[in-house]
């Protein structure tokens, strides 16, 4: 039987997945206001609709200042899991893929296979999780070298992942890292596209071998590489606030994912670090709808393609699929 729902109910009943979040770019703000009620009493200002960082600089500064006042140990990592975990069940969300950075192993002196214990052991029934580690472009350097090269052995970990800012050149240990991690059997992600050039988004493609392409969004200015990210089956994990508030993109009317959907490059759609943006993932899809006039067809179809995507078995996959394409029948959605 046919329902009549609203955008924000098809969107909250829509199946969905998240492949693209950093474990401490979504700190929950309620654990800052237990640690000090007073000082975060108040909403932070970045989660102004209209809000845009001056430089990423900014962000990162903003970003890591909050996370180190959190994230002290496994138990901490964990304990916002939880509540990161939770909030994705309420969202409906089925699929997570998130990583944690490299570099708290280093500032805080834990092993990274305890952070990911940690993060996994905080995953809910009713969730699929899926944990990469994040790396910068300049990471391969004692102490933090051996543990890159170890950290293709850990037990539980899902891939790797490059970070950090763009203008940063690729360095020689990052494509031999990444085909270490594949040969065994990891997936291999890579930020590229965002802040520096459409050519990062080549040589992410052609140098790093990725496959999984985290923003993208700047592959727009170059008609030969979104043509070679669509004819070599790349995915772009994209986050379309995030890329307004970092003021990437100048405005959601003219994000580019309304250019690559119609051209039949797959993106997926992710929140990034909501505690500096502020976003919901059902925000994200209703942004969409309401500024680039994706229709709830459209819709389903980006929460197909993470699915499409996602680390897991294929009847899994399937039955998610199917029950998209149940609410799709079930809203009777044309547009």
């Amino acid at each position: 039987m046919m329902t009549d729902l609203n955008l924000s109910d098809f969107i909250r009943r829509l199946p969905k997945t998240e492949t693209h979040l950093h474990i401490e770019g979504a700190l929950p703000y309620e654990l800052l206001q237990q640690l000090d009620p007073k000082k975060f009493a108040q909403p932070q200002a970045c989660w102004a609709p209209d809000f845009k960082w001056a430089t990423f600089e900014d962000f990162e500064a903003h970003l890591i200042e909050h996370a180190m006042q959190w994230f002290t140990s496994p138990e901490r990592y964990h304990e916002a899991a939880t509540l990161i975990f939770r909030q994705h069940l309420e969202q409906n969300v089925r699929y997570v893929e998130t990583s944690f950075h490299a570099g708290m192993i280093v500032f805080l002196g834990i092993p990274g296979p305890e952070i990911l214990a940690a993060i996994l052991s905080a995953v809910p029934t009713g969730l699929e999780v899926r944990v990469f580690m994040g790396m910068s472009r300049n990471s391969y350097a004692e102490p933090l070298a051996s543990v890159l090269e170890d950290c293709v052995n850990w037990e539980g970990l899902a891939g790797v992942d490059l970070h950090g800012v763009e203008y940063l050149p690729l360095e020689d240990w990052t494509p031999r890292l990444w085909e270490k991690a594949r040969a065994v059997g990891l997936v291999t992600k890579a930020h590229a596209g965002e802040f520096g050039p459409a050519g990062h988004v080549r040589e992410a493609i052609e140098h790093l071998g990725v496959r999984r392409i985290q923003h993208g969004v700047r592959a727009v200015e170059d008609p030969k590489v979104l043509q070679l990210a669509i004819d070599t089956d790349v995915t772009f994990d994209v986050c379309p606030i995030s890329n307004v508030k970092l003021d990437v993109i100048d405005s959601m009317p003219l994000h580019p994912i309304r250019e690559f959907f119609d051209r039949g490059l797959r993106c997926t759609i992710s929140t990034d670090d909501p505690f500096s943006f502020g976003n919901t993932l059902e925000q994200e899809y209703q942004a969409l709808a309401q500024q680039l006039g994706f229709s709830r067809q459209e819709l389903a179809q980006l929460a197909k393609n993470g699915f499409e995507v996602a680390l897991v078995d294929a009847a899994t996959r399937a039955r998610w699929i199917a029950e998209v394409d149940k609410v799709l029948q079930s809203a009777g959605a044309t547009n």
